[in-house]
C-alpha cells in the first residue's frame, strides 16, 4: 500500500508524494461533504413534519422517498471524501454493513433486550478511517438493510449516520486510547443519537420499536408517560447504554488488532500509539 492510500479520512487533506506536504482539499470537497450533511437532515427534518404513515410498512412511495434522501447525501459525502478514506477501508466495509444488520436485527428486533448494538460496524469504520467513513457506513447499512430486510430502519439513518462520524471524531481526540474513555464517549454519543430517533419512533412508529425498546415504552406510557416522553426516555437510556457498549466493543477489536493493520490507518494508529514499546522499558545493559 502506497502513503496515499493509508490516508484517513481525518480532514479535506489531499496527501502528495512521499516527502511533499499535503495540499489543500479544493472547495468543491468541502462543498460537496457539507451538501450531504446537508441532504441528510433535510431528509430526517421532512420525516419528523410529515409523519408518513405508511413509512416502514412496505418499501412504497413514502419509504422510496426517504430512501433516496438518504443516499443521495450518502452520494454527496461520498463525493468529497473518497480521495481520503484509504482504498482497503473499502473491503471492509460490506464486512462492517453485514455486522451491523445481523446484529442490529437479532439484538434489536429478536430479543427483550432493549438495546440495539446496530452500529458496531459504523463505529469500528469511523474509528479506523475517520469520520465520513464512519457515516457513509452507518447510511450504507441502513438502507441496505430496510431494503432487505425491515424497512422501517430506514427512518433512522440520520442516527445511523451520526453515530459513525461520532466515532471518528472521538477516535481524533484520543478517546480510544483507554477503555473508560472510550465507553464515556459512547454514553455522550448516545444523548444525541437517542434524541435523533426519539421523534421518528414516537410521531412515526407511534413508540418504541422491537420487542426490548416497545416494551420499556409500554411500560413508561402505562406509568403515565405521553408518548413521546416516554419514547424520548425509552431513547435516551437505552441510545447511552448501547453506545457505551459499542464503543467499548469497538476498543476491543482495535485492540485486537495486528499493528500491521492498524498501521495503515493513521487515526486508528493514533488510539493504540501506547502499544509501541517505550525505550525507557528496554532492558538494562549490564
Amino acid at each position: 500500500m502506497t502513503p496515499s492510500e493509508s490516508t484517513s479520512g481525518q480532514g479535506l487533506d489531499f496527501t502528495s508524494r512521499p516527502g511533499e506536504p499535503r495540499t489543500p482539499a479544493p472547495k468543491w470537497a468541502y462543498l460537496s461533504t457539507g451538501a450531504g450533511a446537508l441532504v441528510i437532515v433535510a431528509t430526517y427534518l421532512a420525516v419528523i413534519l410529515t409523519q408518513p404513515a405508511t413509512l416502514g410498512l412496505e418499501l412504497g412511495p413514502a419509504t422510496l422517498w426517504v430512501m433516496l434522501g438518504y443516499l443521495a447525501g450518502a452520494v454527496l459525502i461520498a463525493a468529497g471524501t473518497l480521495p481520503l478514506i484509504p482504498r482497503s477501508i473499502f473491503a471492509l466495509m460490506p464486512v462492517a454493513i453485514a455486522l451491523n444488520i445481523t446484529v442490529g436485527q437479532i439484538v434489536g428486533t429478536l430479543t427483550p433486550v432493549p438495546l440495539y448494538l446496530d452500529s458496531l460496524g459504523s463505529v469500528i469504520i469511523g474509528v479506523l478511517a475517520g469520520p465520513a467513513a464512519g457515516a457513509l457506513t452507518g447510511v450504507l447499512a441502513n438502507v441496505i438493510w430496510g431494503v432487505t430486510i425491515n424497512p422501517t430502519v430506514i427512518a433512522f439513518t440520520a442516527g445511523a449516520a451520526f453515530i459513525g462520524a461520532a466515532a471518528g471524531w472521538a477516535a481524533r481526540l484520543g478517546a480510544f486510547r483507554a477503555a473508560w474513555t472510550a465507553i464515556l464517549a459512547g454514553l455522550i454519543a448516545g444523548l444525541p443519537g437517542g434524541a435523533l430517533g426519539a421523534p421518528v419512533a414516537a410521531f412515526v412508529f407511534g413508540g418504541g420499536l422491537g420487542v426490548g425498546t416497545g416494551g420499556v415504552v409500554a411500560t413508561l406510557q402505562a406509568a403515565g408517560l405521553e408518548m413521546l416522553h416516554a419514547t424520548t426516555v425509552q431513547s435516551l437510556v437505552s441510545d447511552t447504554a448501547d453506545k457505551a457498549i459499542i464503543f467499548l466493543l469497538a476498543f476491543l477489536v482495535l485492540r485486537s488488532l495486528p499493528r500491521r493493520i492498524v498501521d495503515r490507518y493513521p487515526l486508528a494508529s493514533r488510539s493504540v500509539r501506547s502499544r509501541r514499546p517505550s525505550p525507557s522499558r528496554s532492558a538494562p545493559v549490564p
